[in-house]
């Protein structure tokens, strides 16, 4: 796992961006995933009348089983929007529960509100809207005066600079803060040049780019908006 990972510091915690779009803290023993969205497609099938595949939420459970067998993670921190509503939450069949009781089985799971799933539900775990672990504070929304350490997820950031093709998912870093891409399948994205985005970081910040492996990309520095006379 560690061999396609991007290792680095954040406020003094070591760190590993995970190509899968997990993040992993070794001191710790703690894995981190951002915005699930899991049960989305029942979601869009009962406020929209919108049918997709209904298959992403065990394809995306698949996904983080497979990093939590390799990580071995005694803390799983999961940091909001794990459902895509209250409902989809209490939607989820007899198989995906299952799985999912079975990941939080001898380990420490916290659930960190999101704006979609705020509130409470019958997962197990524990539900707080802020985290604390080494140096590093958890939340899902990105505040723009925080202090050294944040990670938080909400936005779903994507990037993919010229020559590369496609924007793919990825991690939003620079020396105080991290962003973490979107761990859900049906998910979309936000590009990381866009001033909501792009203006929470300093000019030499990383994309981190998911896939078969995580690649990091300096960004291009923020659009500084002139002042009028």
């Amino acid at each position: 796992m560690n061999g396609d990972a991007f290792s680095f510091t954040l406020n003094g915690t070591h760190a590993l961006a995970l190509p899968s779009g997990a993040l992993l803290v070794p001191s710790e023993n703690l894995i981190c995933i951002s915005d699930l969205h899991l049960a989305k497609s029942e979601r869009m099938a009962r406020r929209r009348g919108v049918m997709l595949p209904p298959y992403e939420t065990r394809a995306t459970l698949d996904r983080l089983a497979q990093d939590i067998a390799a990580a071995q993670p005694t803390t799983v921190v999961a940091l909001g929007d794990s459902f895509d509503d209250i409902q989809a939450s209490e939607a989820l069949d007899a198989q995906d529960r299952a799985t999912l009781a079975r990941l939080q089985e001898g380990r420490r799971w916290v659930w960190i509100q999101g704006n979609h799933d705020g509130g409470a539900h019958d997962h197990g775990g524990e539900g707080c809207e802020e985290f604390r672990a080494a140096s590093l504070t958890f939340r899902h929304i990105a505040e723009p005066k925080a202090s050294r350490g944040e990670v938080s997820g909400h936005y779903h950031p994507k990037y993919g600079p010229p020559g590369l093709g496609d924007r793919r998912p990825c991690f939003l870093l620079d020396a105080s803060r991290l962003i973490l891409p979107a761990y859900g399948i049906y998910t979309g994205g936000l590009d990381a040049r866009e001033p909501v985005l792009r203006d929470l970081f300093a000019d030499r910040a990383l994309a981190v780019l998911t896939g078969t492996r995580a690649i990091p990309i300096p960004l291009p520095a923020a659009r500084r908006r002139s002042r009028s006379a």
